[in-house]
């Protein structure tokens, strides 16, 4: 490995994959073969060039069992969802500009840009603020995840505007979604995982 690659780890050193114990081995491949395509296909890394796992993957071996249900459930708020991609995006950078965590804010700046949100845009969610170029409904959903992610509540007027725009049923996909990635993002901060140069 390179000095830079062993600093992707942050505080905790890259897990070398000849080293794994079985549960390590299961969340490895699971990751492998459900997020690494995506990541390529994106334009962002999730690996090593000599396959050792980076971002919050390679924090989430210290306890992989858990890991493997908070992967599960990732992939089942992403997929079972009234959310676009976009909307998504918009919820997911606006967690991460709140958290400021690197990685996040690297990997999903790729989807975003894959989901058709401008650079510009990008740009602005990763600092915080809302681009004036997204729709009404994607606007909303960023104020929501902005207000819940720093304030911890949503005002009466953003909630009565988020039910307007997104109804009760999209209103628990946007929570759930939070939940999600203030998850990943603790993890990132916590162990000051960086994002790849």
């Amino acid at each position: 490995m390179t000095v830079e690659t062993d600093a992707l780890g942050g505080r905790l050193p890259l897990v070398d994959p000849a080293a794994f114990t079985g549960a390590q081995r299961q969340l490895f491949d699971r990751v492998t073969t459900t997020r690494e395509r995506r990541a390529n296909d994106a334009g962002f890394r999730i690996t090593t060039p000599d396959g050792r796992l980076i971002g919050p993957f390679n924090a989430c071996l210290l306890r992989p069992e858990v890991a493997l249900k908070l992967l599960e459930f990732s992939s089942t708020a992403q997929s079972q969802t009234s959310l676009s991609d976009r909307e998504r995006e918009v919820v997911i950078l606006a967690v991460g500009a709140v958290w400021d965590a690197r990685f996040e804010l690297y990997a999903h700046s790729a989807l975003a840009r894959q989901a058709g949100l401008s650079a510009e845009s990008i740009t602005a969610l990763v600092n915080g603020r809302l681009p004036d170029d997204l729709s009404a409904q994607e606007k909303v959903a960023g104020r929501v995840a902005q207000q819940l992610s720093a304030g911890h509540r949503v005002d009466d007027e953003l909630y009565r505007e988020a039910q307007n725009a997104f109804g009760a049923m999209g209103l628990f996909d946007i929570a759930a979604l939070i939940g999600v990635y203030h998850s990943v993002c603790a993890i990132l901060n916590l162990f000051e995982v960086p994002a790849p140069a």
